[in-house]
């Protein structure tokens, strides 16, 4: 929905909570599932949809004869599109994720295949009164897949290939689609210093300009900007927390470098405030087969980090109470405590303080995934009513007034 205080910002909700690969099955998604949060939430008014397609189910829109029956039911229901979650290529439910989850990465032609179908779906969505959308992506790849500068390079040339395929769609639609990379722990962009790093060392350069004008036709100073429009960030606010990130510095980082947030997807991750030998046994519950779980740990004024929950819990000494351990687990967002351990909630409310103080971003929007994975007594309430309750948080603290018990 649009927020009451900016009507130029909207609040929805990630649809990567729905298990769906296929046009039919994203169908009965948005018929079934989105409307039951939308009459919960906001009955009366517009509802933004955060909407996420599989590859296979882009191309059956793209390809096929379903995309006028998506903007149908978009219509009927009262719904509508600014954003795209782009990141899963395929299967996201059900069975092994994990390391999977960026393949086909940016090293692929197929991602910049998969990336176009959604640009053109967004395109075809955006409400007549909207002409900005968002595509969130994988920032990258995975950093152990990567093997040297030309991983990184073949990396640049299929982001500005994309890029060129943006800039002809706003030519042809008019429409401003922004490809909006997402940091994450155990990828190459990580931290916001490396954001910055790569968009100042990699993909804003010469090379990386005379390609999008030779491309595009472009001249090359209308090339760079073009590739500063149309490339920038999704902040998840639950993997920056992991990386122990300042708010504050954050945002400032980045608008030094001219990076945009494009998106801006709020979340919560699992923070253990002292690591005991009690620990290990109480985070047993949060092991599943199903998705990566990230761990940093701080110690002292030091950082270790383990590609996954179990890995951190087989091979942390267990020897220092001094240890803060942030955990890539989304949990609920209005949630600060839960039985044994808290959450990085705080670091969303700062992010929400200064998307109201700034307007940081257009799209905002509640990525909580991991429902179905989270332990049972977290889940007594249901989804829709779950869900409907991170987006009133949000919505609360936007508003600033006062948090939702």
């Amino acid at each position: 929905m649009r927020i009451p205080a900016d009507a130029s910002v909207h609040l929805t909700y990630c649809t990567n909570v729905h298990p769906g690969e296929t046009w039919p099955e994203v169908r009965s998604v948005l018929r079934n599932d989105v409307l039951a949060v939308k009459r919960a939430f906001c009955p009366t008014e517009p509802f933004g949809v955060g909407l996420r397609l599989a590859a296979r189910a882009a191309a059956e829109l793209v390809e096929g004869d379903a995309l006028p029956e998506l903007q149908a039911i978009l219509a009927e229901q009262d719904m509508y599109v600014v954003s795209i979650n782009g990141f899963p290529h395929g299967a996201f439910h059900g069975q092994t994720v994990k390391e999977r989850v960026y393949l086909p990465d940016w090293r692929d032609p197929a991602r910049v295949r998969y990336s176009d179908h959604l640009s053109e779906i967004l395109a075809a969505l955006l409400p007549a009164d909207e002409d900005y959308g968002s595509i969130s992506t994988v920032p990258g790849a995975f950093k152990a897949a990567v093997e040297g500068p030309q991983d990184m390079e073949t990396i640049v040339d299929n982001l500005v290939r994309h890029a060129a395929q943006l800039v002809r769609l706003r030519e042809r639609t008019g429409r401003m689609i922004v490809l909006a990379l997402e940091p994450e722990p155990g990828c190459v962009l990580e931290t916001i210093a490396e954001v910055t790093d790569f968009f100042e060392r990699h993909l804003r350069t010469e090379r990386a300009f005379s390609r999008l004008a030779q491309e595009t036709g472009l001249s090359r100073q209308s090339a760079e900007r073009a590739l500063t429009s149309h490339i920038g960030v999704c902040v998840d606010t639950c993997h920056a927390a992991v990386e122990f990130e300042d708010s504050a510095a954050l945002v400032e980082a980045l608008a030094r470098a001219s990076i945009q947030i494009a998106k801006l997807q709020l979340s919560s991750a699992l923070r253990i405030e002292h690591m005991t030998n009690g620990t290990r046994e109480a985070l047993l519950p949060y092991l599943d087969r199903v998705y990566l779980h990230q761990v940093v740990e701080r110690l002292g004024s030091g950082f270790n980090r383990y590609a996954d929950l179990c890995e951190a819990l087989e091979h942390h000494a267990w020897q220092s109470e001094d240890a803060e351990w942030r955990v890539h687990f989304h949990v609920p967002v209005f949630l600060e405590q839960m039985k044994r351990f808290g959450s990085t909630r705080g670091f969303l409310q700062e992010m929400l303080a200064l998307q109201r103080q700034r307007r940081l971003t257009h799209h905002l929007e509640v990525e909580t995934y991991t429902w179905d994975v989270l332990p049972d007594e977290m889940q007594a309430t249901g989804l829709t009513t779950s869900i409907e309750r991170e987006l009133r948080f949000c919505l609360s603290e936007l508003s600033a007034i006062g948090q939702v018990s």
